[in-house]
């Protein structure tokens, strides 16, 4: 496994165990299951396994279920299957419903104490009496119910008898704290929703900001891991875990966002995405989720690289898109074999090749790894090259095919054209050209040099395939939009689909191979759209980039 660069949180973790605070350290992944998994996730994947691990310790999957009208068994499903295909096992499975008991009985300890108490306001005015960043709240009027009254409606709220929004349970703290989430947070709210783990035992459910402290606690967690926006909340978090008497003492530790340009990270942002219509699922290619990722041919040991890269600090960081893309060449650039795929094709028709004669080429499979071998190529009289790489009239220093012109076909011959052929529309749709075949590839050839070099297909045998290509689907490179104004710079050519042609020896590819295509990128075979009778491919990255890091 990839270490961690050094990092302040990794700096607390070597502290606490040299100064014997711990004895060994207990990280956990905590994800709601109420959408998939983003790439600002995959940051906290990898910062709580991969640290965990580094110091022999151990984490915890735990899905923070406590707001079961959002959450969905589908996405537990997917967080399991992003976790393990970014590479990591986690030591337990637990659900936050695991706990609801004992979080009821803490609850009930508050209420004991004097510290938590039933109100009656609903949540318009709750947010009224909390008062401002400048302004101390005020006290509810049911702030100084008895404990013997609070303890029969927290459990008539247990019971359903009260209907949704009717009552909620209030931590009493301090309405006037500086720390606007110390005034009376809610920590428990009635919900008539069954829950995908514990049925419908239960119609009160804790909130996510009581539930998560205890949770760690339970757990024996040492260090919380969080984003930088809880940081505000970690005097709540040390609260609860003090007043409700937890054995164990988890220390929360914030680090800042991950962002990157051109997308969007808000759960609810990509929901409204997909709720939409702007994309064709949570895994659409060009969503920031990791199963979008994988689905688009994004491989783990690149998301992880790139996040190791990404420094761990206090603040917020935008990160370029193309930095991610970076990564994703360097992993597949010994990995990928190299082949050739047609996307926009246009005919040639070698007119002194033998007809009805098809040799057998030698091409490289990657001449960057020779250890991947060669494959034999089909040629014939019929091939399909690139409309791009013909024009009638070009301009100067264009290399490529035109009228009268020579240049060579990767791993091939030299290809002279010598008649374009038009449809009724005046459209070239077919190119004659003769061949010299004394110019074959690794002949030795020295009569003469060419400028230009392109890339084909056998006609006869070549395999149908859809190309997806696939431009940034925000073109607003900041990502920090005005609320509610993202949907405004949607990107209307995010993704364009092209049929095209690949080397027969492809006919027998699977989902999720991945290929370098010359000249065009690295591309994966889509797992959703791919089947016995046809290929589609989705473009990973271009060949190339002007990013440095």
């Amino acid at each position: 496994m990839e270490n961690q660069n050094s990092n302040f949180i990794k700096d607390i973790m070597k502290k606490d165990l040299e100064s014997g605070k711990h004895q060994s350290i207990m990280t956990r992944f905590p994800p709601e299951p109420n959408g998939y998994l983003h790439i600002g996730h995959a940051k906290s994947i990898i910062l709580n396994f991969g640290l965990a691990d580094e110091f022999n310790g151990k984490t915890n999957l735990r899905f923070d279920d406590t707001n079961p009208a959002k959450e969905d068994i589908e996405f537990v499903n997917s967080i399991k299957e992003d976790v393990k295909w970014l590479g990591y096992e986690w030591d337990n499975l637990f659900f936050a419903s695991d706990y609801f008991d004992e979080m009821f009985n803490r609850a009930v300890l508050l209420i004991k104490k004097g510290l938590a108490y039933v109100d009656d306001l609903n949540a318009d005015e709750i947010r009224e009496y909390r008062g401002t960043l400048t302004e101390p709240g005020k006290n509810s009027p049911y702030r100084d119910r008895s404990i013997e009254e609070n303890l029969d409606l927290f459990e008539r709220m247990r019971d359903g008898e009260f209907g949704n929004g009717e009552k909620v349970l209030r931590a009493k703290i301090d309405m006037a704290s500086p720390n606007i989430n110390l005034r009376d947070p809610v920590i428990y709210r009635i919900a008539h929703v069954s829950h995908h783990n514990t049925g419908d035992k239960w119609c009160i459910y804790p909130m996510y900001t009581f539930a998560h402290p205890l949770e760690d606690a339970i757990e024996g967690v040492t260090h919380s891991i969080c984003t930088i926006e809880f940081e505000d909340q970690r005097p709540f978090y040390n609260w609860v875990v003090e007043q409700c008497e937890m054995k164990e003492q988890p220390q929360q530790i914030e680090f800042g966002r991950l962002n990157l340009t051109n997308t969007v990270t808000s759960k609810r942002k990509l929901k409204q995405l997909v709720d939409e219509g702007y994309v064709d699922g949570w895994d659409d290619p060009r969503m920031p989720t990791i199963s979008g990722m994988r689905r688009r041919g994004f491989t783990p040991e690149s998301i992880r690289n790139f996040i190791h890269e990404t420094a761990v600090s206090k603040n917020n960081a935008t990160v370029d898109f193309e930095m991610l893309e970076h990564f994703v060449r360097e992993d597949l650039k010994l990995k990928a074999p190299r082949t050739m795929g047609i996307i926009n094709p246009l005919k040639v028709v070698i007119t002194n090749y033998p007809e009805g004669q098809i040799e057998l080429l030698d091409a490289e499979n990657n001449p960057e790894n020779p250890e991947m071998g060669i494959r034999k190529i089909p040629f014939s009289r019929e091939i399909y090259i690139e409309q791009e790489d013909f024009m009638e009239n070009p301009p100067k220093k264009y290399f490529r095919l035109f009228p009268g012109n020579e240049v060579r076909l990767k791993h091939a011959y030299f290809i002279k054209c010598e008649e374009v052929v038009k449809d009724a529309d005046g459209k070239v749709v077919e190119l004659h050209c003769t061949y010299d075949p004394e110019t074959k590839s690794g002949s030795g050839f020295t009569g003469r040099k060419v400028k230009g070099t392109l890339h084909w297909v056998e006609a006869t045998l070549a395999v149908p395939a859809e190309f997806r290509i696939y431009e940034p689907l925000i073109l607003d490179k900041t990502n920090e939009d005005e609320e509610g104004t993202f949907l405004d710079h949607i990107n209307p050519n995010s993704i364009q689909v092209f049929q095209g042609f690949v080397e027969q020896n492809m006919k027998e590819s699977r989902p999720h191979e991945k290929f370098q295509f010359f000249r065009h990128g690295y591309f994966n075979v889509d797992p959703k759209h791919t089947t016995i009778d046809k290929l589609v491919f989705n473009q990973i990255v271009s060949l190339k980039s002007s990013f440095k890091l």
